[in-house]
């Protein structure tokens, strides 16, 4: 076997100050506590990792929207019937809050048998009733809003779990409903995701829909550096060539609580046999001992002597129901050697709590960002004795004799993507200042061990709130609050559509040619105005400064991140000293100074040092192929940079120029004087 080679993406210590899992009097996490502050809300939309207690926060804010608020029922959507399971009964009192969250098990309509569309009678019973609470799958809300109409819903709580499964497009049946409830303003709405990501891109509201929510954001920043035990989080991808089955044992260690999900059946990594799959991975693991009968996990004997517990999740007959109801055993989250290693195809992401687990291997590029964040979530639970996480993207690389070389050029485009988009969700959040003579310290933030300096570059920590402050000179103040809104709950969603924009990707990564403002400031500034067509164009640009910013810091501050560790405590400082080592190596931290940075250049660093270099060719080659030539609409945002250029420098740009962004712009004008004379001749 070859060793695979690996991009060592993050890696993130954490505190344990144990902050995010204490309770307030009302038996509340800090996560909870400030989700409740708004319960008045008419929409609220919580964005939390998983993990930090989202279901319970629903319950805590839908039983006082029944008693205090007026409302007279509590609807609760989950998108697959497992996560049902989450809502319920809490005997919440008993922690110091003034009632239990209590379902009847008749209006759990996870539990009940039958198909979503043969539910609908079901919420019509419930909709007639005095019964208060119902828990029930997407579809089946879907179905009875299509049957009785949005009117039947008035005055009731709607509470959507795992929110980004909706899209704004107006083919996603359950986002256009709930315009529709939004347009007739007669419900309230609480949305819960810990993913505010879809693999598509698509807008997951309408920007004038999601203007009218507040939100809540939690970090898992927060969530992570107030674990107890866990100190450590990993995300790696790893190339392979031949059969996975025959690498896999490379990167899995069985002494790990491990999630094996292998490939999907149509894509380039699966042989098309999942069985086979399994019983190869199996036999490579050890000798099989035969099965439990009370859980039907396999029993292998590895080479230490040590008998491992798995449990096949792939393998779909009448075995796979008793595997899936051992896994659902209270005894799974009480003890540790329960099961080892679960084997998985479709299942065991979303909604699944396994505690202990603490590598999540995934054999190819699953479907989007969103899945990938939901199966890192697997490892992110807190369990005594665990200290640390892991994440592992298996991926072929792309082989000189494959007729699918592009599909696999996409695969790796996408999981450089991911963890471009991961390094932005687990860093500390920021918060972005213009630099100013007269800026004064703010309470609560570290600025390093000579303090706050006025005409230094900045930087301040906020340990308790894992939020990083930074002075940039020239940055642009957002004026409306909608600007506002986006520059604090925002950016990484901005980010995850930059990162998983392609062409950007690919020309940042491999076009040599490559002027790092055609992505800063053309494509950045296109996709917020896409996705926030109301902003003006000041505020556009400081939305994009700001989200541009936290991207390339983020980077910049990649090679100090395993620097500085305490090994006594696990604590580390590396990324916030990384963020500081950046500002002082540089005169000025200017905006002009981070958009001329090429936001993919360190990965693409790390892609070169870990795929072989005839791969890395195949790859350029692929990409290079592209002739990407000057749109209309980004000869016109080219223009618009000029503008602003001569009010600086009391000239237009020149095409001959040293400054290649300088060309860039000229090339613009020339573009369109291009245009209007071909009109004008006809």
């Amino acid at each position: 076997m070859s060793n695979p080679k690996s991009i060592p993406s993050v890696s993130v210590n954490y505190a344990c100050n144990g902050r995010s899992k204490s309770s307030n009097e009302l038996g509340m996490r800090p996560m909870q506590e400030a989700v409740y502050d708004k319960r008045g809300e008419q929409y609220l939309l919580i964005k939390s990792p998983p993990a930090s207690g989202k279901s319970r926060a629903l319950m805590f804010i839908a039983l006082d929207k029944l008693e205090n608020q007026g409302l007279t029922k509590a609807i609760i959507l989950v998108p697959e019937k497992s996560i049902g399971a989450s809502f319920n009964n809490e005997p919440l009192s008993e922690f110091g809050f003034w009632t239990d969250w209590e379902v009847e098990p008749k209006w759990n309509l996870c539990n009940a048998p039958g198909e979503d569309g043969g539910k609908v009678s079901s919420v019509q019973s419930f909709l007639n009733s005095d019964e208060h609470i119902l828990v029930c799958t997407h579809a089946t809300f879907r179905f009875a809003v299509e049957r009785f109409g949005v009117e039947a819903f008035d005055n009731c709580l709607i509470a959507v779990d795992e929110f980004h499964h909706v899209s704004a497009n107006p083919d996603n049946k359950l986002g256009a409903q709930l315009g529709e409830l939004i347009a007739r303003n007669k419900v309230h709405i609480v949305a819960m995701t810990g993913s505010y990501f879809r693999g598509d891109a698509e807008a997951v509201l309408a920007p004038e829909d999601e203007s009218k929510f507040e939100t809540v954001t939690y970090t898992y920043y927060e969530q992570l550096n107030g674990y107890e035990y866990l100190k450590t989080l990993n995300i790696g991808y790893y190339f392979y060539s031949g059969s996975y089955a025959d690498e896999i044992l490379n990167v899995l260690d069985t002494n790990e609580k491990t999630i094996i999900h292998i490939p999907n059946v149509n894509s380039r990594e699966s042989t098309k046999d999942k069985i086979k799959e399994v019983e190869h991975i199996i036999d490579t693991l050890g000798e099989w001992q035969g099965t439990d009968p009370k859980t039907g996990f396999h029993r292998v004997k590895i080479a230490d002597g040590k008998v491992l517990k798995i449990a096949d999740l792939v393998d779909d007959d009448s075995k796979r129901d008793k595997v899936s109801a051992a896994l659902k055993s209270p005894e799974i989250k009480s003890n540790r050697d329960y099961v080892d290693i679960i084997i998985a195809l479709g299942m065991a992401k979303e909604g699944f709590d396994w505690v202990w687990c603490e590598h999540a291997l995934t054999v190819g590029y699953r479907s989007s960002l969103t899945e990938i964040i939901q199966i890192i979530g697997r490892t992110t639970r807190d369990a005594k004795g665990k200290t640390h996480a892991r994440f592992t993207n298996l991926i072929a690389e792309p082989d000189a004799s494959e007729e699918t070389v592009i599909d696999a050029v996409n695969d790796t485009l996408k999981a450089i993507a991911a963890s471009l988009l991961m390094e932005q969700v687990l860093a500390p959040k920021f918060s972005f200042r213009p630099k100013h003579k007269e800026n004064q310290s703010v309470a609560d933030y570290d600025y390093g061990e000579e303090g706050y300096q006025p005409d230094a570059n900045n930087i301040g920590f906020n340990e308790s709130t894992g939020q990083i402050q930074v002075e940039i000179k020239g940055l642009v103040e957002p004026k409306s609050e909608e600007a506002q809104r986006i520059c604090e709950n925002d950016l990484n969603e901005l980010v995850a559509a930059f990162v998983q924009d392609k062409p950007s990707l690919e020309r940042g990564l491999f076009d040599e040619e490559l002027v790092p403002e055609e992505l800063t400031q053309l494509k950045m500034g296109k996709i917020i105005k896409d996705k926030h067509p109301d902003l003006d164009e000041e505020d556009i640009e400081a939305v994009r400064q700001r989200a541009i910013a936290a991207l390339n810091i983020t980077q910049q501050a990649k090679e100090a991140i395993n620097e500085g560790n305490d090994p006594e405590t696990g604590r580390s400082t590396a990324f916030i000293d990384g963020v500081r080592k950046f500002a002082m190596d540089v005169r000025d931290l200017d905006i002009d100074l981070i958009d001329s940075i090429n936001p993919f250049s360190e990965a693409y660093a790390i892609l070169a040092k870990s795929m072989n270099e005839e791969s890395l060719k195949q790859v350029a080659a692929v990409i290079s192929a592209k002739k990407i030539s000057l749109s209309e609409e980004e000869a016109r945002d080219l223009v618009k940079r000029a503008i602003k250029f001569k009010a600086e420098r009391g000239r237009l740009p020149e095409l001959t120029s040293h400054d290649p962004w300088e060309r860039k712009m000229a090339e613009g004008i020339a573009f369109l004087q291009r245009k209007v004379a071909e009109e004008n001749n006809g």
